[in-house]
C-alpha cells in the first residue's frame, strides 16, 4: 500500500518503535491471541499510514497511546465483523449441494465481496440496510418488507433510496 507524500513515515516509524510493543500487549490481553494480537498491530500502523489525516493528527499527538487504541478497537471492530461475516457464509456454503461447492480462489474472491458489501453498507442505519438487503439478498417487495419490519410502504421507498444513494456515491469515490 502506497504511503501517502505528505504523511512523515520517521513520526510512524517513531511511534511503532514506542509503542509498537505496548500496542501489541494491550490488544494480546483483548484478544487472548499473540498471533491474533499482532497482525492487528500491524494492521493498526497500516490504517495509520493509509489515512490520508494521519499526518495531520501525528504533529498533534499528545496521547499517543490513546490514539493507537482508538485506531486499534477500530480495526478489532472490522477484524471481527469480517470473522463473524466470514463464518456465516461458511455455515451457508456447508448446507449447499457439493456440485455446488467452490473452488478456494472462487471462496476468497466471494469473501472479499462479501466483505465490500459490507464495508459499503456499514455507512446506513439500521432500518435502510435491512430494507435494502431483504430487497437485494431475499427479493422480497417493498409491502413484504414493510410488513418485515413493521414499517409503512414509503418508509421502505425512504430507506431503500438511502441505500441505493450511498452505495453509488461509494462507487464513485472508489479509487479506479
Amino acid at each position: 500500500m502506497p504511503v501517502p507524500p505528505t504523511l512523515p513515515t520517521d513520526t510512524v516509524s517513531g511511534l511503532y518503535r514506542e509503542h509498537g510493543t505496548w500496542l501489541q500487549g494491550w490488544l494480546r490481553r483483548k484478544l487472548g491471541c499473540v498471533w491474533e494480537a499482532a497482525d492487528l498491530t500491524q494492521d493498526t500502523f497500516v490504517r495509520v499510514l493509509a489515512s490520508p489525516a494521519a499526518g495531520r493528527q501525528l504533529e498533534e499527538l499528545r496521547e499517543p497511546r490513546h490514539f493507537l487504541v482508538t485506531v486499534a478497537r477500530r480495526v478489532v471492530v472490522d477484524h471481527l465483523r469480517r470473522r463473524a461475516l466470514e463464518k456465516a457464509w461458511l455455515e451457508e456454503m456447508a448446507r449447499w449441494p457439493e456440485p455446488v461447492a467452490h473452488s478456494p480462489e472462487t471462496r476468497a474472491l466471494i469473501l472479499e465481496t462479501l466483505f465490500e458489501i459490507d464495508a459499503m453498507l456499514d455507512g446506513l442505519g439500521a432500518r435502510p440496510r435491512q430494507a435494502f438487503l431483504l430487497s437485494q439478498l431475499e427479493g422480497l417487495g417493498y409491502a413484504e418488507i414493510a410488513g418485515r419490519l413493521e414499517v409503512s410502504v414509503s418508509s421502505v421507498k425512504k430507506y431503500m433510496a438511502r441505500a441505493t444513494e450511498h452505495c453509488l456515491l461509494l462507487m464513485l469515490e472508489a479509487p479506479r
